[in-house]
């Protein structure tokens, strides 16, 4: 919640780790999207290796290399997993951000590989959670990496969400804050926009699908949290809009995007979203997106996981919450009541080399009492010696 984030800013201070996924098919803006977050170029256009010059991108077709890309357009490529790290500074902030890219999702004719190739990249970061708290002596440089948070890039097709877009967000929701965009939203007017969000929404909601809508509580959260919150919660899906090339407005470099009918600002509010979205990820909603994935995302995997572990292997076995929750508690009490026995153990060890070192000093003692009696008799005895 945005009341969390509020202590994000002074945790920020000493810096903060942040990863992001993008996931979204080829031409919805993801790659665009990402640059555009970083201010650079963080990640290659698909489009860079047909350039005559790759690190100049007006440099123009190859057309040899682009023959070759379309005699092999039927060749399919299959989803890759692709985390790449960048340092940022916002507002004073360092964030240290790991973006996860996952090109070739959505360009196949089967997208279930796809789907298990996301899904498994998560379960492993958690796994590596779970097996470094189980050593008894932790890695000080163990790197968490678990997904914080998922964007989930919609084409703007000016639809309902399809099948697939369904079919992901259902499957990732309970493991991960899932964040719907709608990528190249300038290809839409206001009023097409407009509906096409409410589409979305209505469908997300009926399918039951669990995304990141920047809760709040309407009891505890002040009236500037619920405000903002409920303002960023009206713009989902965000409607993005990227450009890593800057335009000249009245003598002023503007990120945008410039058409034979004007220009689209990136970090205007009323052409985009993305200034919004870009805030809530780097500043204000950061912490809170931590705090449920360690909290709640993670500690759910956690119970089910080890739930299914004790219980056996079968991983349709139905279990009820509670009872998750019941076996989580009972697995950290016989957790710390081990440690407690090796403590117990360990303080009777000391206590026993302290008693056989008392016992050795008691023993020199009476030696160099022993030892001191004599001499002192053979000191009196040599003195009567010289008496007489």
């Amino acid at each position: 919640m945005a009341s969390r984030a509020s202590r994000g800013r002074k945790q920020a201070k000493k810096g903060v780790q942040l990863t992001l996924m993008v996931v979204g098919a080829s031409g919805t803006g993801r790659t665009t999207f990402v640059n555009t977050l970083v201010e650079s170029v963080l990640l290659e256009h698909r489009t860079a290796n047909l350039l005559v010059d790759p690190s100049n991108p007006h440099s123009g077709l190859d057309p040899n290399l682009v023959q070759q890309a379309a005699s092999q357009a039927n060749v399919e490529e299959p989803i890759r997993i692709k985390p790449v790290n960048v340092e940022l500074e916002e507002d004073g902030v360092r964030i240290a951000l790991t973006v996860v890219d996952t090109p070739g999702f959505g360009d196949g004719v089967d997208d279930e590989y796809a789907f298990q190739e996301i899904s498994s990249y998560i379960e492993r970061q958690n796994d590596d959670i779970l097996a470094e708290e189980s050593r008894i002596k932790r890695n000080p440089r163990f790197r968490d990496n678990r997904v914080h948070a998922l964007l989930y890039f919609i084409p703007p097709t000016g639809h309902a969400l399809r099948e697939m877009d369904i079919e992901l967000m259902r499957r990732l929701s309970p493991r991960v804050n899932v964040i719907p965009v709608i990528g190249k939203s300038d290809s839409m007017t206001p009023t097409e926009l407009r509906a096409f969000k409410k589409r979305i929404m209505e469908d997300i909601e009926y399918y039951g699908i669990p995304v990141y809508n920047f809760p709040y509580d309407a009891e505890e959260d002040d009236e500037e949290t619920i405000a903002d919150n409920s303002s960023l919660r009206a713009l989902l899906p965000f409607a993005i809009v990227g450009s890593e090339e800057e335009i000249m407005i009245d003598g002023e470099p503007i990120r945008g995007r410039r058409y034979p009918w004007g220009i689209v600002e990136v970090d205007n509010p009323d052409h985009s979203d993305f200034s919004r979205l870009r805030g809530a990820l780097l500043v204000s909603h950061l912490t809170d997106l931590k705090e449920i994935t360690h909290d709640f995302l993670y500690e759910n995997y956690r119970t089910e996981k080890l739930s299914r572990s004790v219980g056996g292997n079968d991983p349709d076995s139905s279990i009820l919450p509670e009872d998750m929750a019941n076996q989580s508690v009972r697995l950290k009490e016989e957790q710390l009541r081990r440690e407690e026995e090796k403590l117990r153990e360990i303080e009777l060890k000391v206590q026993r080399e302290i008693q056989v070192k008392r016992q050795e000093l008691l023993a020199k003692e009476d030696s160099l009492k022993v030892l001191e009696a004599r001499l002192a008799a053979q000191g009196n005895g040599h003195s009567r010696d010289g008496t007489l």
